[in-house]
């Protein structure tokens, strides 16, 4: 077991959170910039996905597409994605949600009965949306995915990868899958929503990794809700070395009121470009050369 805590601790990770659509074009022009810079954290031994992550995290590791083609794609028109957002009954309940839950999973089961009980989209549509927006169908081998989700009817978390016997889809589905906005993702019998619901980035899954990137369109947490600089301080304190990146000012002006509005995702990642070079030296000191 030390053997195997060992080598685990001379591995690295890239943690990447949920944030919608400007969530995926930030995040996507944060790793390009750092890319560009000589900072590229992206052949991370283990890359965790949450929401938004979970989609950039299949196009990071499928290897159809390099990184700065992946950039320019963020820029091109977003035909065919379907405006959405949160009026504000569904945000009062998420608010309502995080005063009256005792722990994340209690939180959990709440966010589950909004989704449950919310006139959405037919399930089969969305999952349409998804076999458009991946590069790929199948889990990576070379490297471990992990993708977030939460148990809709039990609120207990979940993460998923290339063993857990789940299709790929169907994971990001599901890690995608926001309460009140998008319909709960069905898996071997059971309804799953967003991971974010339990941490914007779920961060503590790379616990044990030596070096790890953070990437974290929300960096706030409250309540249950596991913040992103909570779980960094986790990793921290276990000797990981440890970089976080949240958006500057210039990018959260980009994301705007609404980050599921697909017209935010160019200029959010020209914001996240934009922004990358000032993490550079900090991600070269801690990433192996």
């Amino acid at each position: 077991m030390a053997d195997k805590d060992d080598a685990k601790r001379n591995r690295t990770a890239l943690v990447l959170g949920g944030g919608g659509l400007a969530g995926i074009g930030w995040e996507i022009g944060v790793l390009h910039g750092l890319a560009r810079a000589g900072a590229d954290p992206t052949g991370a031994d283990l890359i965790v996905g949450t929401s938004a992550g979970s989609v950039v995290g299949v196009q990071l590791t499928s290897g159809r597409l390099p990184l700065p083609e992946l950039y320019e794609r963020q820029l091109a028109d977003p035909e065919g994605e379907v405006p959405a957002g949160m009026g504000p009954g569904v945000l009062a309940r998420y608010l309502w949600g995080v005063v009256r839950a005792r722990d994340t999973q209690a939180y959990g089961a709440r966010m589950g009965r909004l989704a449950l009980s919310t006139p959405t989209e037919p399930e089969e549509v969305r999952r349409a949306v998804f076999a458009e927006r991946l590069l790929a169908l199948e889990w990576p081998r070379a490297r471990r995915l992990v993708v977030t989700a939460v148990d809709a009817l039990t609120g207990e978390f979940r993460a998923f990868d290339r063993e857990s016997g789940v299709e790929l889809i169907d994971a990001v589905g599901a890690s995608c899958a926001v309460p009140g906005v998008w319909p709960p993702v069905t898996i071997d019998g059971r309804r799953f929503i967003d991971g974010g619901v339990r941490s914007s980035t779920n961060a503590d899954l790379a616990l044990g990794y030596g070096t790890v990137v953070v990437v974290a369109p929300i960096a706030v947490g409250g309540g249950p809700v596991l913040s992103a600089r909570t779980l960094v301080s986790r990793l921290t304190a276990s000797g990981s070395r440890v970089v976080l990146i949240t958006p500057d000012r210039g990018a959260r002006r980009a994301f705007g009121r609404n980050v599921l509005d697909p017209s935010r995702r160019a200029p959010s990642a020209r914001a996240g470009l934009a922004q990358a070079p000032a993490h550079a030296s900090q991600v070269r000191a801690i990433w192996p050369a």
